[in-house]
């Protein structure tokens, strides 16, 4: 009778303790799950709000004041200046974005950290959809649009210069269609993020619903 003492005992402590080491493990388990899927939901708004200023710094609309902020130089004309103030315009229009982008980038490690180091690509298409902007801006005010009628051209050469400022351009500017470049972009990396993110999103199977789902159907 003591032994069986002794084992309901010991099946009574073993049994404590895997409750308690099961609780502790269940309450790990949703803890990081919770941040994780508080951090996926961070970083989803972050990028749409991405998204949202790029196409505000990319609307082809602009008022007769934009881009004058930028530093003048003693030699330019003021035709120059006019092109120069031009593609200076994303550049102004980022700095009243630029707390967006920051936000953005502030989480590039945690999120890595969280879902993988193969989840940087998303941070680094996304600065890099953004730097094409500037460079399209740099290359059409100082090169594309200071040429254009003030460059004497043979016909092809003309032809060849028209064709890349129009490549520059559908980078500079919103087309607000399915072929805008910049645009294809950022749906691309959207995609990515989604797909690393959508796990957090959907209801996990229960055990008990593994095994009582109808897993084939009947006749």
């Amino acid at each position: 009778m003591t032994n069986l003492v002794t084992i309901a005992q010991a099946i009574a402590i073993i049994s404590a303790c895997w409750a308690i080491i099961s609780g502790v493990g269940a309450w790990k388990r949703e803890f990081i799950g919770k941040r994780k899927i508080e951090l996926a939901e961070d970083t989803l708004a972050a990028f749409f709000e991405i998204m949202d200023a790029i196409a505000f710094i990319r609307n082809p609309w602009s008022n007769g004041n934009e881009g004058s902020s930028r530093n003048r130089a003693t030699y330019e004309t003021e035709a120059e200046s006019q092109l120069l103030d031009r593609g200076y315009i994303v550049f102004e229009r980022y700095e009243l974005k630029k707390d967006i982008f920051v936000r953005f980038n502030t989480l590039k490690y945690k999120f890595m950290a969280m879902f993988g180091t193969e989840t940087e690509s998303i941070f680094k298409d996304t600065n890099q959809t953004l730097n094409s902007i500037f460079t399209s801006a740099n290359m059409l005010a100082t090169h594309y649009w200071q040429r254009q009628g003030r460059v004497q051209m043979q016909p092809d050469e003309f032809q060849k210069h028209l064709d890349e400022m129009r490549v520059q351009e559908g980078i500079f500017w919103d087309r607000y269609n399915e072929n805008d470049e910049i645009r294809s972009q950022l749906s691309a990396t959207q995609k990515k993020l989604e797909k690393v993110t959508r796990p957090c999103f959907e209801e996990p199977m229960k055990t008990y619903a593994i095994f009582t789902k109808q897993w084939f159907k009947k006749g």
